[in-house]
């Protein structure tokens, strides 16, 4: 269960930090269409403002993981 535990704490970190990008991302092109698009804009802010919640999920799942015996 332990290779299971590391490995998933590793995805989840992956997952956290992707996440983080890609809202980063729609925020800038939110930002970008905002002028002439403001459909558009108010769409990605809401896509961005989610996948800020489903990081929040993610780190909520990592702080659940039990630590690893043996590290500090």
């Amino acid at each position: 269960m332990d290779d299971v535990q590391e490995k998933l704490k590793v995805l989840l970190d992956y997952w956290i930090e992707h996440n983080s990008e890609h809202e980063q991302e729609f925020r800038d092109w939110a930002d970008k269409v905002a002028p002439s698009h403001t459909e558009v804009a108010n769409q990605l802010q809401r896509a961005a403002a989610r996948m800020a919640a489903a990081s929040d999920e993610l780190v909520k799942a990592k702080q659940a993981l039990p630590r690893s015996k043996g590290r500090h």
